[in-house]
């Protein structure tokens, strides 16, 4: 059986709208609004559904398969709730602020940089002054968007979510980043671990932004997932030529700063040029572009663009947004920033501790490079990316790694031996691991018809013969066709076809 998932649509085929994506996530239970029973619950916070859990768990086993793992890098689980004093170190306390303005009449706050470049077309640096952000909103006659009303002064909001640790209510804070636990943790890490530069250092967990203007679902969240990884590196050291020759094949699409027409296709010796010649961020760049393309995005819809220094993050000094192209435009999914040596230093400073550390003979504070990757959005992006409406069928063209089930087990018929033997198949590939799913509810038409819009690759039924001869037939969501295997053979065919394109 050939496998012609996240094949481009055909004549007969159309991409859904991000309403009908939507639909489809809250339907069968991707994700959806929390506390969404209650009327004023607040904007910024989804939960995910049994579907998107699956999904989610998948992309991140490819996350850990094609990267950390891949790279031997070591993985922490850091708190969420840390001291003042780190984000005094980092610099977020000072510098994660957004521009917020409010309504006089009908006290509606928005966000003053957005909405001015919405009204105006204007690029508008988000790190102007209060009264450069007063001039333009003057120049140009703004309103509240809501009510009409006169707008307020702006000031600047800071987007830490802060939180009274124990009987004293210590200053403490929602970590905005999972990076900062892994800076902190580096020196006992560097010790326990017998760290050797360069190192990576990954975390997956959650992260948390008081947004002013939360929107489009989990593209811009209050509470987010985040899978960022930080390596560790002395920039005078020569970078791994092994390690190198296994990406110097491989092209990535660049668009460099200032910008002029679309991204270039850039051999791995151009990109070094644009990377400023650090073969290091080339190197991790080839493995996040792999990593993408594993989970099903088109690399010709892939970009690296390199930000302007007034675009770039208070903690970096070179800066590359890896963004997919959807209908939606192009979406931010990656952040890759080079953050020499800012965060340990500062630490180090803050904390009066010595987080130096020893490569080769020389004593030194190591150089970051991270890749800090918006799960919740690459997750979107996916769905927004591959929900088809085709002729008499709407279906989840997810490549089968990514699906949250990679298969589903179905009776022909509603008797006893045909559900005894079905269930039987389904509860011995759940021990084999496979994620599978159970129905046994309406038409076969239907049953698969539900199975194409959740995304499943495979289908198993159990006919009449299937109780003569131990054989089940096995159905392909994209093409449609079936075929006949052994019972026997069913979790080995599943594990192939799930590795098929990967």
């Amino acid at each position: 059986m050939s496998s012609s998932t996240n094949q481009a649509p055909t004549f007969s085929e159309k991409k859904a709208t991000y309403d009908e994506v939507l639909r489809l996530a809250l339907e069968r239970g991707f994700f959806f609004p929390s506390a969404e029973i209650y009327n004023d619950a607040p904007a910024g916070f989804w939960d995910y559904g049994p579907l998107g859990f699956l999904m989610k768990s998948n992309f991140l086993r490819e996350w850990r398969r094609r990267l950390v793992n891949y790279d031997d890098m070591l993985e922490i689980d850091g708190s969420l709730i840390l001291p003042k004093i780190v984000f005094e170190a980092s610099g977020h306390l000072s510098s994660l602020v957004d521009p917020l303005v409010q309504c006089t009449k009908c006290g509606n706050r928005i966000r003053a940089d957005k909405y001015i470049s919405e009204k105006t077309g204007l690029q508008i640096d988000e790190r102007l002054s209060p009264e450069e952000f007063q001039e333009l909103i003057q120049k140009y006659n703004l309103k509240c968007p809501n009510c009409g009303g006169e707008l307020g002064k702006p000031v600047k909001f800071n987007m830490m979510f802060r939180v009274g640790v124990g009987a004293e209510n210590d200053d403490a804070y929602l970590r905005p980043e999972t990076a900062q636990s892994i800076f902190v943790d580096f020196s006992r890490l560097s010790k326990t671990m017998r760290v050797k530069l360069p190192k990576g250092v990954a975390q997956v967990g959650k992260s948390f932004r008081n947004e002013i203007s939360p929107r489009q679902s989990v593209i811009r969240l209050r509470e987010l997932i985040q899978a960022e990884i930080e390596v560790f590196f002395n920039p005078k050291s020569p970078f791994d030529s092994a390690k190198l020759e296994k990406a110097k094949n491989v092209k990535l699409n660049v668009l460099s700063f200032p910008y002029s027409g679309e991204a270039r296709e850039v051999s791995f010796e151009a990109a070094l040029k644009i990377f400023g010649g650090m073969d290091i961020i080339a190197y991790y760049f080839v493995l996040l572009q792999k990593f993408y393309e594993s989970v099903g995005f088109e690399k010709a819809n892939t970009r690296f663009r390199e930000l302007s220094p007034s675009d770039r993050a208070f903690y970096t000094t070179s800066a590359f947004d890896f963004e997919v192209k959807t209908s939606l435009g192009w979406i931010e999914l990656v952040a890759c920033n080079y953050r020499t040596d800012y965060d340990l230093s500062n630490h180090a400073r803050m904390s009066k501790k010595d987080l130096s550390v020893m490569d080769g003979e020389e004593k030194i504070v190591p150089h970051v490079v991270e890749l800090s990757l918006g799960v919740d959005r690459s997750l979107l992006c996916l769905l927004v990316s591959y929900f088809i409406h085709e002729q008499d069928r709407d279906v989840l063209k997810l490549r089968p790694n990514i699906s949250p089930y990679l298969a589903a087990v179905f009776p022909l018929i509603s008797k006893p031996e045909f559900q005894v033997k079905a269930r039987t198949i389904y509860e011995s590939l759940k021990k084999e691991d496979i994620p599978v799913f159970y129905d046994d509810s309406g038409n076969i038409g239907r049953r698969y018809r539900r199975m194409d819009e959740a995304g499943t690759p495979f289908c198993l039924t159990i006919d009449p013969q299937s109780l003569e001869d131990n054989t089940i037939t096995i159905r392909e969501r994209d093409s449609m066709k079936q075929e006949r295997i052994p019972i026997s053979e069913v979790a080995t065919k599943l594990r192939v076809l799930r590795e098929k394109e990967n």
